[in-house]
């Protein structure tokens, strides 16, 4: 692909096909409403932009104002119940699972002394460019405000790519709903109860001091779980002892938005599901964020891309495989 495109040509439009492009289904009549797609040299594929019915509909967020909880020691959340509506949600579950490429990363970790190789138990994604960089027209990265090439080997072993038109969208809604500035873009794909993600918290440095994480939910329900960090016995600040573990059990549509001393003070998780439950149909996680120094962008390409092969959805096998150009 040339890499001399213009800011444009992100979005260009392609021939109508009367099939996806893994040849298995026949396109929706939805689909052929807006058949353009973002473009990048960094994407491995084209990522196709929104069908207009969606995109008409993300535009109108929130669906409901959003709820908060600060009624825990640290605590500061929004909670909106939903933020897309059910009948747009499951069409932009399907549309995102089936159009952007998607990774399992591995990597080592040290702990105690001892290395550890993690398959990560889900799949990622992940696109957007710390504050001290940006795109110009045609896809470089260049100085935010010298407007210079960038040479940066973090960026040359990792990367980056801009948000895709069809999560930009979604990112320029959450904006406004929150009055957050964001320009990062993490998504999640959990296959089935087997998929997860252990507790954590988003408080790196290249993130700022209480940085502020929204996290978009599609898909089958899965329990969002959130705990205080450890508070020690003589620590001054005695009330964080009793706070509370908090569970919500998010729909598909919903959007917490974690900000104040969130981050640093708690941790939050989604756990397995076991038995029955197990098979849950799938699930898609967007989170928005904002990166500060270019130490964010490492890490996020590192962590949510690596360098194994891109994956895709295939709805025949109904499941993700290796994607072949």
């Amino acid at each position: 692909m040339s890499k001399k495109r213009t800011l444009d040509a992100f979005f260009s439009p392609m021939s109508k096909r009367s099939r996806n492009e893994d040849g298995n289904s026949e396109i929706l009549q939805e689909d052929e409403e807006n058949v353009s797609s973002s473009l990048h040299q960094h994407y491995p594929h084209p990522i196709k932009n929104l069908p207009l019915s969606i995109s008409k509909e993300l535009s109108t967020l929130p669906v409901k104002t959003g709820r908060e909880f600060s009624d825990q020691p640290d605590l500061d959340l929004l909670y909106f119940e939903p933020f897309i509506p059910s009948s747009v949600s499951r069409k932009l579950f399907d549309f995102l699972r089936a159009e952007l490429p998607f990774y399992r990363v591995e990597y080592k970790i040290k702990r105690g002394g001892v290395e550890t190789q993690i398959r990560t138990p889900r799949w990622t994604t992940v696109f957007g460019l710390d504050e001290t960089s940006r795109f110009d027209d045609e896809g470089h990265v260049v100085d935010a405000n010298l407007k210079t090439r960038v040479s940066d080997k973090r960026y040359d072993k990792y990367p980056p790519r801009p948000i895709p038109k069809c999560l930009d969208e979604l990112r320029q809604s959450t904006e406004m709903a929150t009055g957050c500035k964001l320009n990062f873009c993490l998504v999640n794909y959990y296959a089935s109860g087997s998929d997860s993600i252990a507790f954590h918290s988003d408080d790196e440095q290249f993130l700022g001091r209480d940085p502020a994480i929204a996290s978009i939910s599609l898909g089958s329900r899965r329990d969002f779980l959130m705990k205080h960090k450890p508070v020690s016995p003589g620590n001054a600040d005695s009330t964080a002892i009793n706070a509370k573990p908090l569970k919500l059990p998010l729909g598909s549509g919903d959007m917490v938005l974690m900000r104040g001393k969130t981050q640093s003070k708690w941790l939050h998780s989604i756990p397995k599901r076991t038995g029955k439950n197990q098979e849950d149909g799938g699930k898609i996680n967007i989170t928005f964020r904002r990166a500060m120094i270019k130490g964010g962008t490492e890490n996020y390409y590192n962590y949510n891309v690596g360098t194994g092969p891109v994956y895709k959805w295939n709805k025949e096998a109904h499941e993700m495989v290796v994607w072949k150009p």
